[in-house]
């Protein structure tokens, strides 16, 4: 999930209703050419491949000059609060998760239902992953799933043999953690620490919860969230994650190449599927996808966007625009060009398109989400307005308890009434 409390105290301070008097975009060149702003997150290889789809759409629209504006991802979502609540917001903005409900609540987003987009070869499930009271605010870049990703060389390492993705529990997670803690050499590790708002989620799931409910209230119960942190304390200290300085230190270094799947240094890791090509490139070397634990009772994962296009309301030209994001979802060219990167393609024929020049990395990917379509848990609850925040509380919370700081029934608690206070702002 994103990581941003700059846009819930904007709204709070009612700054973001100043977008209301401004533009969001410069009027464009004295040659009569419209120019857009088209900001996302990622590192340096996207920003590449992202560049090369700019270039395909502006050579087809000579008319229409786009400038890209990117950061990392702990980045983005603050910087991006910042903009639009100054009326300099990029034309098509890149969000995911809750983000859209945010921005869209707020007039932040246009209805791209006016603009004639085509979506007729998305699937309703990843679409409805930007709408919101039946407004269509964003459209997906692709469908991802949260997955363990295994570096099989690392288990072949410690002489563990992998686990049966069908029928593991979080038992047998923890006690294969805990027997590649015991055999692995100092500084390599069976995982960083796995607490993060999408694991949850997908851990209360399976209990038969969610991280949020229907009715925009928090779903996890203290109990689930103690049990979780019982199990991470647990790996922890049998040195099967990193210790809590260590922990807090990745937090900050978001990017594949910098998290410990990445270096080399773990056996597995909890991310999205359309990571899994950055972080083998990454890692040197090709890496796995295999389902969480627990899911043979009750499955808690789930088919979701992997990220959201959206076009700025008060952009001077959203027209071209929503033109630029047809051809970021619709285009077999630009899917040709991003591939996998952004998700497996969310239109079906742009998927068909690319299938015979996806590299293995890809995939692998479409296999994991062919195989996991059937068998996914419903679909997510989108979380309400403010619950952008619950990630930095859970860093916060998470470190607490890392550091010996709160017992994990306090930390339960904390979280729950933080999480609370923030989705009713």
């Amino acid at each position: 999930m994103p990581r941003s409390n700059g846009l819930a105290a904007l709204c709070l301070t009612g700054v973001l209703l100043a977008v209301t008097a401004c533009g969001g975009s410069p009027a464009g060149g004295g040659d009569g050419t419209v120019e857009l702003r088209f900001g996302w997150w990622g590192n340096n290889d996207r920003a590449a491949a992202t560049q090369r789809v700019i270039d395909a759409f502006q050579k087809q629209n000579p008319g229409i000059k786009v400038k890209g504006s990117y950061t990392d991802f702990n980045s983005y979502f603050d910087r991006l609060a910042t903009e639009v609540a100054g009326g300099r917001a990029p034309d098509v903005i890149t969000l995911g998760g809750a983000y859209p409900r945010e921005y869209g609540d707020r007039g932040a987003l246009l209805d791209l239902a006016e603009t004639g987009l085509k979506t007729d070869k998305i699937g309703a499930a990843a679409l409805d992953n930007g709408k919101f009271g039946g407004v269509q605010y964003g459209v997906p870049t692709g469908v991802n799933a949260i997955a363990v990703v295994v570096n099989e060389a690392v288990f072949e390492q410690a002489g563990v043999p992998l686990p049966d993705e069908d029928t593991w529990t979080w038992d047998d997670f923890t006690r294969t953690a805990t027997e590649l803690a015991g055999k692995l050499p100092e500084g390599t590790f069976a995982l960083a620490d796995p607490t993060r708002t999408d694991m949850l989620d997908a851990y209360s799931r399976q209990r038969g919860e969610a991280l949020y409910t229907a009715d925009g209230k928090v779903g996890i119960s203290e109990g689930t969230l103690v049990d979780w942190w019982t199990m991470t304390l647990a790996l922890m200290k049998a040195g099967a994650t990193p210790p809590a300085s260590q922990t807090a230190e990745l937090i900050t270094q978001p990017a594949p190449e910098q998290s410990l799947m990445g270096r080399g240094q773990a056996a597995m890791q909890f991310d999205w599927s359309n990571q899994l090509t950055a972080l083998g490139k990454a890692a040197g070397r090709p890496l796995r996808l295999m389902r969480v634990p627990g899911e043979s009772a009750r499955p808690g994962m789930w088919l979701q966007a992997s990220q959201i296009y959206s076009v700025n309301a008060r952009s001077e030209h959203p027209q071209e625009a929503a033109k630029l994001v047809d051809f970021l979802v619709n285009s077999p060219e630009a899917g040709k060009i991003i591939l996998a990167d952004r998700g497996i393609p969310a239109n079906s024929d742009v998927r068909a398109a690319i299938q015979d020049v996806l590299g293995e990395a890809e995939k692998t990917q479409a296999a994991f989400i062919d195989a996991l379509t059937p068998k996914a848990g419903p679909p997510l609850v989108i979380g309400p307005a403010g619950s952008t925040d619950t990630p930095k509380i859970l860093d916060r919370v998470n470190a607490e308890v890392l550091f010996g700081r709160q017992q994990p029934a306090a930390a339960a608690a904390d979280f729950v009434r933080q999480v609370s206070t923030a989705i009713k702002q």
